[in-house]
Order: structure tokens, then sequence, then C-alpha cells
């Protein structure tokens, strides 16, 4: 158990950083309360071995891996809480306001990705870490940050896309038309 100083200097860590690691938190799973609960546990965690991180510099990085490896320890142990149905449950309400809308349908597009795919997007977009500090945080290649990178973002524009014109359909109206369509080629929105 951490005493005096040590306590002190992990209570005011926290206290200057738990906005910015609850926004990441935020990013890695969908629902905020599952997001404050990791945030919790990466902090509890951290508690625990607060003494031994030697430069307390690093104690994001050390923050960020916790959650990333408790996210995925979640994951494993809910794929197979997972009961099938004869139909969909209950679609959840979304915010509708303009302010949110973006954000909320960029997130729930953030769960078609693989937790490796989804942990590379956020600490590149979101924390913005660069290739070889995320390469090192998660322990993989650089390379293999780059092209899980690559895949993961096609993955996500093409949901984004497919969403837009679903969305179009519905609606009855027909989605803007994307980049120069030369006489040989079709428009980029009708080519997909």
């Amino acid at each position: 158990m951490l005493r005096g100083n040590e306590a002190l200097r992990f209570e005011e860590y926290v206290r200057l950083k738990q906005d910015a690691l609850l926004r990441t938190a935020r990013r890695l799973v969908p629902d905020p309360v599952d997001a404050q609960d990791l945030l919790q546990t990466a902090f509890t965690q951290t508690f625990v071995r607060w003494d031994q991180i030697a430069d307390k510099s690093l104690a994001d990085a050390y923050l960020r891996r916790v959650m990333i490896n408790t996210r995925t320890e979640w994951w494993r142990a809910r794929k197979f809480d997972e009961v099938l149905t004869a139909h969909d449950p209950d679609a959840s309400v979304a915010d509708s306001t303009d302010r949110y809308a973006d954000r909320a349908l960029l997130l729930d597009v953030l769960g078609i990705l693989t937790p490796r795919q989804r942990s590379i997007v956020v600490l590149r977009h979101w924390v913005e870490l660069s290739t070889e500090e995320t390469a090192q945080l998660l322990g993989l290649a650089t390379g293999t940050v780059k092209s899980t990178l690559h895949r993961a973002l096609i993955q996500l524009r093409e949901e984004l896309e497919e969403r837009e014109r679903d969305f179009h359909t519905a609606a009855g109206t027909h989605p803007p038309q994307r980049g120069i369509a030369r006489p040989h080629q079709k428009p980029l929105s009708a080519a997909a």
C-alpha cells in the first residue's frame, strides 16, 4: 500500500489526468458507464503498482496499457455471454442533437473493428501517438500498426459509406456525389 507522499502524488496524478484518460477509455468502449468502470479499474491497478513506476512520466502509457488489456479481457469474457434470440433486441436511442450526432456515429462505427484495430485507431487518431509510440505501447511491430491502421480505416470508411447509402435509401434521397466522374468512370458514390 502506498504511504504518505506517494499516495498524495497518485491522488494529484488522478486529479490532473482523469478527464483525458476518461476520453481515451470512452473511445475504447462504446458505453459511457463501461468507460468509467474501465478507467477506475485502470486506476486501481495502477495504484497498487504506483511505487514500481520509477519514471512517473510514463504513468499515462502504463494506464493506457492497463485499459487496453482490461478492455480485451472484458471483450473475451463477454463474447461467451451473448444469447441468440429470434429477433433483434430493442435498439438504443441515439442522441439526436447535431452537436453529438457525428461523434455518436463514429463511436458506433468503431464497434465493427476488432479490439486491436480499435486500440490502434484510438491511439493514433484520438490520443495522437506516433506510429512508433503506438507500436511500443501495444507491443507490436511498426509495420503491423501501419497495416492494421490502414485496413481499419478502410473498414470504417466502407461502413460509413454503407450507412450513408442506407440513410439516403430510407429517406428516398440521393447521396451527394463525391469526386469528379470521368466519362469512362462511374461516380465514386455509385461505384461501390
